[in-house]
């Protein structure tokens, strides 16, 4: 097997598919990317047995095959040399020699037979939407996933179909995110797949804030994703994610408008002072007034007073601070809508203005 190719055609895709390579593999295999040569096309394919990612790039073929190397050090190599180099690869004899102007690297391979197939999945659903609106709906929702929980549901993202709406469901018990777009693929019904959280960060990866298309598959056991020149499969978590309904808080009759960047801001500088184990922020209202106050340890305080919209009675509560700021961060619009019932009930937050349909629910702390 022989190609050659430019250093700069080569380096994003090979970092994109090195990216879900674990590094201390269970398998020896699994360390490296398979390089396949046919026609005038490379592909490049790693795995760790529930993510797959293939990217496929423009190539000067000189003579076609496929074999593996270490994914690490192939990209390691990739990196490390000028943009404007010319990279050969030519492999044989469970050798493969990587050369570009002067430098030369012999690497190890294994075989391309012992790599594992993916397995094929009969997809039920298909949808094709811009690639920037899917970016928006995961970054906007994806901050809420859980990590590690023993509520293995949890560690990932609910991606629901209704009709025309795509839903994006992620919470980690203390805190909610829902967000939802409309497709121009109706689903004659409902259904839902929970999608891992380390195949939802690299589609954040994967996706651009262009209206170029992206394809999303779905079937009982796998979520397909298709880019230009670029293939991606996931398993899906199989668990029963909780009715995200039932924790909408309902009835909400204390409502707060504020600056999103104004609040976001003196809630930053009110962390500074926070214990770092309970991050909690206590939060007064009154007619117009929001006041953030943070005590530590150590007897030391932190006072935030904002201007706000608010005409109900005064109310005090108290959140988890670091939630409170990555849902102002996820929140792209100006302004927010806070509704609260008392200082035990959960808040709901949104845009001001619903067109992005946005919700949030974060639970409140004991004061």
């Amino acid at each position: 097997m022989q190609f050659t190719v430019s250093q700069e055609t080569i380096v994003r895709p090979l970092q994109l598919v090195c990216s879900i390579v674990e590094r201390r593999a269970t398998l020896p295999i699994l360390s490296n990317v398979l390089l396949r040569v046919h026609g005038n096309q490379l592909s490049m394919t790693s795995t760790d047995m529930e993510l797959e990612m293939i990217a496929t790039l423009p190539v000067s073929v000189e003579e076609e095959g496929k074999i593996t190397v270490s994914a690490r050090k192939f990209l390691d190599i990739v990196r490390a040399l000028p943009g404007n180099a010319t990279i050969s690869l030519n492999a044989k004899d469970n050798k493969a020699v990587v050369k570009a102007g002067k430098s030369r690297f012999s690497l190890s391979t294994l075989p391309s037979d012992d790599f594992p197939d993916s397995e094929g999945a009969n997809y039920i659903d298909e949808i094709s939407l811009p690639q920037s609106a899917l970016k928006s709906l995961l970054d906007e929702t994806s901050f809420a996933m859980a990590s590690q929980d023993v509520r293995y549901y949890l560690n990932g993202l609910l991606l629901e179909r209704e009709e025309t709406t795509l839903r994006a469901v992620a919470t980690d018990g203390h805190r909610l995110a829902m967000g939802s777009l409309t497709t121009a693929n109706p689903v004659a019904e409902k259904n839902s797949v929970i999608v891992p959280r380390k195949a939802i960060i690299e589609l954040g990866r994967l996706l651009n804030e262009t209206d170029d298309d992206v394809k999303l598959a779905f079937s009982n056991q796998q979520i397909k994703v298709e880019l230009p020149d670029i293939h991606f499969t996931s398993k899906l978590i199989d668990g029963q994610f909780p009715n995200y309904e039932r924790v909408l808080p309902l009835g909400g009759d204390k409502e707060v408008l504020a600056e999103r960047d104004e609040l976001k801001q003196a809630l930053s500088r009110a962390a500074i002072l926070s214990n770092d184990k309970h991050r909690s922020v206590r939060i007064n209202l009154d007619t117009d007034q929001l006041k953030a106050t943070v005590t530590n340890q150590e007897q030391e305080s932190a006072e935030e007073e904002i201007s706000v919209d608010y005409k109900g009675s005064p109310l005090e509560i108290a959140f988890n601070n670091a939630y409170l700021l990555d849902l102002l961060n996820a929140i792209p619009d100006e302004k927010v809508k806070i509704l609260f019932t008392d200082e035990t009930s959960s808040a709901l937050v949104t845009p001001a203005d619903q067109k992005f349909e946005r919700q949030y629910v974060v639970m409140p702390m004991r004061l």
